[in-house]
Order: C-alpha cells, then structure tokens, then sequence
C-alpha cells in the first residue's frame, strides 16, 4: 500500500515542477434569485447563474474611483478607476491582503469577500516607482454576507465567466443529463479529466500576476493546476455548485499548486473513489486526478498547506 501511494505521489510530483481541507460550519444556504430553473424534470434543477454585476448608479468614489459597495450581502464589491499609470485594488480583512490587477481604463473588476463577515477596507493603488504605489483612494465598510457561500458561486476577476461562455454552456449540456447536483458534478469532474491535459512547457514558462482564462482552457484542451481550478470552479458555479479555488503549497516538497473545495447540499460521490461530504467543504484536486493520482493522496489534507482562497 505504501509502494503504491508513493508511485502515485512520485507521478504527481511530475507534474508541479513549475507549477484547507476539512469541515466547517454549516452555513445558512444562499438566497436563491427568483427565475425558471434549468435542466432535465425530475433531474438536477440548477438554480439561475449568480452574476457579479458593476451598479454605476450606486458606485461612489473620489480621485477618478468608484466603488460599488451595493452589492456587499452577495459576497464581492466592484471597482472602476482611470489612470495612465497602474493600478491595483486590494482588499484588507485585518492581516489578510489580496491584490488584484485594476485596469486604468474605466473598466470594472469585482473582488470576492472570501474572509467572510467583518470589517473590510477597500483601497485603490496608484503605481509611484518600481514596485511603489501610493493610495489613491479607500474606504472601510462593514460587510455582513447573506451567507459564507455566496462569494463561491458567482464570478470574479479571479474566476471570470459570464452566461454565453463556452465554459458556462458546456456545463449547461453536462448538468441538463444529471439525475441530480452529485451528478452534475461527476459529470464536470469527468469532462475535465478526461479533456484537459496538463501543459508541462507552460508551468515552466509562466509568469507571476497569470490570470486563467476558463474558455480557453476549454479551446487549448491543455493548462495548469490553476487552469484546471478556475475551469472547475467557472462550471460548478454556473450551475449553482460552491466552488472554492485555493492556491497554496503541497508536501513533502512544497509545491505551489492550486485546488477546489466544493460544497454540496446532499451527499455524492465524484468518482468511485473520491466522496463528497454533505453540507461542508470538500478538497477536489483535478490536476492530480488528471495525472492518474487517486484520492488516497488527497487524504485528510494534512499535507495541503491553504495560502490564498478566491
């Protein structure tokens, strides 16, 4: 048993040269929005896809900024600024820091409120010098989530999809023959394993600052372990599935790798090997699956080590 889980560790291994685990609480379940579900009667009904919308109306701001914090219940906030120089928006939950990319043009990105309830300050960075950047704008709110899971199902600049996209649309045929959400989600988790192969010369080429894009990992049928976490997460969210993408490192050799947590409202299994817990997040790991690993490596996730959730 041991000479198998190392052979399985050794192939995965493979494939990170370059390139959270447990229960929690049980939240209170999302507000459902009001329209005609899809899919097959008496099948998996899927809930209408949660969007992240930028309210203009409502957006206020300073310094050439706007702040869309309209939306702050349904688990993100939106942002829009002008600037020629470059911009970052980070959002602050005590000692947690997440920054994101902000283009200069107007155009608006929205950011998850992965930290859940609490006091958040939202700040808008100007590029200085180098590395340097100085504030342009900020404001402090008070965010109080309608529930923990709605920053997980809908779109974000991290996770980017919007109804039309292929990814969206392929989910839609895949969930449509489902007989129920656990199928659904066999059914996505089998397309990308299957589908989606890993592009070892990318993980050695890429950048800092990557942004996945869902569709086109879709088009290339190739990408990395954040590829196949945002591809993941993109599918299950548009048919109402929490998904988590967590980035962070994996023993014995700490890896920088990326993952999913889903959360399912009823007991499934993804593959014969792998269960889906009810009501409470479960670490999905389609890189490994891809590669031939199976679940026993996953295990209780004590050799994950959680660095940034999005």
């Amino acid at each position: 048993m041991q000479r198998r889980w190392l052979c399985a560790l050794l192939a995965v291994c493979a494939l990170f040269s370059a390139c959270g685990a447990g229960g929690a609480p049980t939240p209170s379940a999302p507000a459902r929005e009001t329209a005609e579900p899809v899919g097959q009667a008496g099948g998996y009904q899927a809930p209408p896809m949660a969007e992240s919308a930028f309210d203009a109306v409502a957006a206020t701001g300073e310094n050439d900024c706007l702040l869309d914090t309209s939306h702050l219940a349904q688990g993100y906030v939106a942002v829009s600024a002008v600037s020629e120089k470059r911009l970052k928006f980070q959002v602050v939950f005590g000692d947690v820091k997440y920054n994101y990319d902000l283009p200069g043009d107007g155009s608006p990105i929205a950011c998850p409120l992965q930290s859940g309830d609490g006091e958040y300050t939202f700040r808008v960075m100007e590029n200085v010098a180098g590395t340097q950047y100085s504030e342009k704008y900020a404001r402090t709110e008070q965010v109080q989530l309608a529930s923990e899971l709605e920053p997980f199902l809908r779109p974000s600049c991290y996770v980017n999809y919007a109804a039309g996209d292929d990814c969206v649309t392929l989910a839609q045929q895949l969930a449509a023959g489902a007989a129920d959400e656990a199928g659904m989600v066999s059914a996505v988790y089998a397309y990308i394993v299957d589908h989606i192969a890993y592009d070892t010369p990318k993980a050695e080429t890429i950048g800092t600052g990557y942004l996945s894009d869902a569709d086109e990992t879709l088009a290339t049928g190739k990408g990395i372990c954040i590829d196949y976490a945002v591809l993941a997460a993109a599918m299950l969210r548009s048919q109402g599935v929490p998904t988590k993408v967590i980035t962070g490192y994996v023993a014995p050799n700490d890896l920088y790798h990326a993952w999913n947590m889903i959360w399912l409202e009823e007991t499934g299994w993804i593959t014969v090997k792998i269960e889906v817990d009810r009501k409470t997040w479960t670490r999905v790991d389609l890189t490994f699956a891809a590669g031939g690993a199976d679940a026993g490596f996953i295990g209780n996730g004590s050799n994950y080590r959680d660095y940034k959730t999005y």
